[in-house]
Parts: structure tokens; C-alpha cells; sequence
């Protein structure tokens, strides 16, 4: 693209984030290498932003337009930004390497806050051990979230339909295999990203940045870096049971109007957890949440 010939400023969507360079794609296909203003980096994958050219197809991010939606993550000190724009969020597991039950939990609270409906895929169902990752999947069924089984490396066709029409971000640990569902749906992703990478990211491995890709005009997948950990600090002690969503019958019926669910007397969703009405492991998953928060407000504080 000659930038010469297009106007100052332009609206755009980021189709690839590296560190604080980013690929913005224009409404005609075109694509702009961008950096941001000074040390800005609150641009996520599939934000919508208005750019300035700077030179041969080269600009700078001048603005982020309003967003449907943000998933992210956040620590006592800042927040990671994962995809904006999105309406599902795919939490990719798999059997070997084993998932953790604890960021299953923490990606459907952030998708419950965020408005995101939440997809859980069990890939490599081709391993001995899937039988047993399965069977754990079975209280988020049984909470009425949408789970699938698949091998990425035999036959991706179950999860085709559902991200159409859809703007996905895949989410997950690395080595869920990820990357080997995206080039599975879309056969020339490998390449696509290959390139990508280079311009952005001087050849770097290319799960370091998120990347938007199109399966048709009317559907995006997103993969973003695998992750190990899933802070929450951005949610509030209300906010966080809320995106529980099997505590949200209980959480009028406790003694006390600011119960924070852990040692209080009269709490109903200890009641409802000692009923078995409420899984162990998410329960464990809720006090750690409000645990960190306590903590980063005790820092605050004597601070």
C-alpha cells in the first residue's frame, strides 16, 4: 500500500499486537505497520482505532474507538490486555499437559464480567488420558457452559460452526495446541503469521504476540500467547462472586449484606457448598480470588 496517497488520519481494526508495535488493518484490506505515542499500551487485538500515516506504510495510533467488549487480565500493578471486540472466548485445554482447574475458573469469571460467552474445547481427544480430562470437564456441563471434545490434528469440524458469525479469542496454557486448531480452520494461518511476525517482531517465535485472522467477512478468530496465570484484580469483591454463576441464587440469602463467603456465620453459599450445591474446586478458586484482593488492598493501604 502506498500510504502517500491516503488520507492523515484512518480507521483501522489491530489484527496483530507485538509488545507496542501492532498491524492495523483498513477497511479495504490494506494493512499499516503502527506504533503508539510515547509508551502507551492499553491496545488489544481487536480494537478498532483511528492512525495517522507516518510514512511508507508505516503510521501511529492516535486513538481507540469505543469497545464492545475487553478480555483481560490484571496483577496488584498493571493489566495484560488479551482481545477487544470479542464475543466468545474459546478456553482451550487438553489432557497432556495437564490443565489447571483454578484458570478454568478464573477465564469463565473474566468472560462472565466481560460479557463474553465462554467455550471450553478439550483437544487432543485422541490421547489415552482424555477419558479422565473429560470427566473433569463435567461440573461445567453440568453448569450449563458449552463444552466440546476434538483432535486438532484429525478433525477440527466440530468447533467450525461455532465460531461463525463470531468474532473467537482462543485462550489457554501453552501446549493445549492452540496454534494447531488455528491452522487447522484456516490452512494459511502458519503462513500469514510467519509473516506477521517478521515485520512486527523481527522474526520472534510467533505465539509471543496476538493475531487476528479472518475464516469469512462475517467471522474472526483471535490466538493469543498461552498463559500460566489469570489475576483479577480488576474485579471487585461483588464483581467476583457475580461471575460465579452457580453463587448467584445464594447471594441475597446471607446474614450479613457484605459477606465476602469465606468465615462468615450465616453464609448461604457456604450452606450451599456443604449441600453440595456448589463444586469444591470452584469454591477454592472464588477465596483465592478474594484472598489476592484482600492482599493488594492491604498493600495499598500501607503504601
Amino acid at each position: 500500500m502506498n500510504a502517500r496517497n491516503n488520507p492523515a488520519r484512518l480507521e483501522g481494526q489491530v489484527v496483530a499486537s507485538f509488545g507496542r508495535r501492532y498491524r492495523i488493518e483498513l477497511p479495504n484490506g490494506a494493512t499499516v505497520e503502527c506504533a503508539t505515542r510515547g509508551k502507551r499500551s492499553d491496545i488489544a487485538c481487536g480494537d478498532r482505532v483511528t492512525l495517522s500515516i507516518s510514512g511508507e506504510n508505516s503510521g501511529v495510533i492516535e486513538s481507540i474507538l469505543p469497545r464492545a467488549t475487553l478480555l483481560y487480565r490484571s496483577d496488584a500493578h498493571r493489566q495484560k490486555l488479551i482481545a477487544a471486540n470479542v464475543t466468545q472466548a474459546v478456553i482451550v485445554l487438553a489432557a497432556v499437559p495437564s490443565f489447571y482447574d483454578d484458570l478454568v475458573n478464573r477465564c469463565l469469571a473474566a468472560c462472565e464480567h466481560a460479557g463474553i460467552a465462554p467455550l471450553i474445547v478439550l483437544n487432543k481427544n485422541d490421547l489415552p488420558q482424555s477419558g479422565a480430562a473429560w470427566e473433569a470437564l463435567a461440573v461445567y456441563r453440568e453448569l450449563g457452559y458449552r463444552v466440546l471434545r476434538l483432535s486438532a490434528k484429525q478433525d477440527v469440524s466440530p468447533l467450525a460452526p461455532l465460531l461463525q458469525n463470531r468474532t473467537s479469542v482462543l485462550v489457554g496454557q501453552s501446549g493445549m495446541g492452540k496454534s494447531t486448531l488455528v491452522n487447522r480452520i484456516i490452512p494459511d494461518a502458519a503462513l500469514r503469521v510467519a509473516e506477521t511476525s517478521a515485520a512486527l517482531d523481527s522474526g520472534k517465535h510467533t505465539t509471543t504476540g496476538a493475531r487476528l485472522l479472518h475464516l469469512n467477512a462475517a467471522s474472526q478468530l483471535i490466538d493469543s500467547p498461552g498463559l500460566q496465570v489469570f489475576g483479577l484484580h480488576h474485579l471487585s469483591l461483588a464483581d467476583t462472586a457475580q461471575a460465579f454463576i452457580e453463587f448467584r441464587p445464594w447471594l441475597d440469602r446471607c446474614r450479613f449484606r457484605d459477606c465476602t463467603h469465606r468465615v462468615e456465620p450465616g453464609c448461604a453459599i457456604a450452606q450451599a457448598a456443604a449441600e453440595g450445591r456448589i463444586h469444591a474446586a470452584r469454591l477454592a478458586t472464588y477465596h483465592a480470588l478474594v484472598e489476592e484482593a484482600l492482599r493488594a488492598h492491604a498493600q495499598r493501604y500501607r503504601s
